[in-house]
């Protein structure tokens, strides 16, 4: 087999995972002196940080007015958690799994809260299911852009205006970097660990005011854990959407995230996000063009993620073998790019199918991703000779 050369030059930041994300371009912890430390998240100072976190993210996500904005505890997780136990069970639901954290919302659904109308609209990894089968009658739940199968949703033309049921949307790895159309979608959550590179542990839930009234109209059977509550009485607490967080968060993190969102609007907002991401994700695509090794695990171009790029393997001497000799060759070829200090934290997910799968998102420099495809190349002829090596 021919072997080629190990490229010379290396990317400058070597931090391709899906999550926690890169940081943006000129972090530091010197960014973070102004914290507010060893003080009461309640107090004046605390409040004032936590509600121009909600603020600044109204203005440059361009969310509605009428919509509310809550730092929740637990992450993305902890933000849908919120959302599907406190929302569900009014009315049957269509939940739409095509990747891992979509399925594990149906987990929820169907083994933790035992709803009794619940209908599971799936597609393989790679594919959307058939949008044509939701009805909007119903409440949908769905992921935007599928983190672990880099397949997303081009827009919400599928879910109708005069909808009478609610729209849950997982949307961790696509705000900030696709266009969310906020007419339609009723319940939105993400991390900051995500798009923005920010810290983990803390989500972000969005409610319309249509969520809001199943919230103070509709009491749930099950048992309600304090860190989901988000009524008193039949009537919605507003302060948590002013910056009255349910539970203690890190004012590191939010001093974090608030720096990241200084750097977005810095830089362009959210249309400099958004064409950050596409660019970069034209650098992977024209790799992959030129490549007869590599291919999307996404079969549509029109859903291919701008953010978490999934690739699969397609050499047929790899893909003929066993699913468990295609999982150690993709694996093999993420730790050679560790080794080296060229790529790290770029294997496929757990649970998707074996590959490789590239963060994408505006923190990245193009450059960097530019000087990565030579390595994956230089990887996969390396780990492909071992294998020939070995036979």
């Amino acid at each position: 087999m021919t072997m080629i050369e190990r490229p010379a030059r290396r990317p400058e930041n070597n931090l391709f995972s899906s999550g926690p994300c890169s940081k943006h371009p000129g972090w530091s912890l010197e960014n973070l002196k102004e914290a507010c430390l060893g003080r009461s998240h309640r107090s004046k100072d605390g409040k004032a940080k936590l509600k121009l976190a909600i603020d600044k993210t109204r203005a440059l996500l361009g969310v509605p007015d009428g919509h509310l904005i809550a730092i929740v505890p637990a992450s993305d997780t902890g933000a849908m958690e919120m959302a599907l136990w406190s929302l569900l069970g009014a009315r049957g639901v269509d939940m739409l799994a095509w990747e891992s954290f979509g399925k594990g919302w149906v987990t929820d659904a169907v083994k933790q809260l035992r709803l009794d109308d619940v209908r599971v609209i799936d597609a393989p990894y790679g594919q959307l299911p058939d949008l044509a089968q939701v009805d909007c009658s119903r409440d949908i739940v769905f992921t935007w852009n599928g983190t672990t199968s880099g397949v997303r949703v081009t827009d919400a033309d599928w879910i109708a205006a005069t909808r009478e049921g609610l729209t849950i949307c997982d949307a961790t790895s696509a705000v900030f970097a696709q266009r969310l159309d906020w007419r339609k979608l009723d319940a939105v959550t993400y991390s900051w660990q995500k798009v923005l590179g920010g810290e983990a542990a803390h989500g972000m839930l969005i409610l319309s005011p249509r969520a809001v009234d199943r919230l103070e109209s509709y009491t749930p059977p099950w048992p309600m854990p304090k860190i989901f509550r988000m009524t008193k009485d039949g009537k919605l607490i507003k302060a948590i959407f002013e910056g009255a967080t349910i539970n203690t968060p890190s004012m590191l993190c939010v001093e974090d995230y608030l720096d990241a969102l200084g750097w977005a609007e810095r830089i362009g907002g959210l249309d400099a996000l958004i064409a950050r991401a596409d660019a970069n994700s034209l650098i992977i695509a024209d790799w992959v063009a030129r490549t007869d090794w590599i291919d999307y695990l996404a079969l549509d171009p029109l859903t291919r993620s701008n953010t978490s790029i999934c690739l699969k393997i397609i050499d047929p001497d790899i893909d003929s073998r066993s699913l468990a000799d295609q999982t150690a060759f993709a694996k093999r070829l993420a730790q050679l790019l560790e080794a080296e200090g060229v790529a790290l934290d770029i294997g496929a997910h757990r649970d998707a199918p074996p590959g490789l799968r590239i963060w994408a998102g505006s923190t990245i420099e193009k450059q960097d991703l530019i000087d990565l495809t030579p390595w994956l190349d230089w990887a996969y002829h390396t780990a492909k000779g071992e294998l020939v090596q070995a036979a």
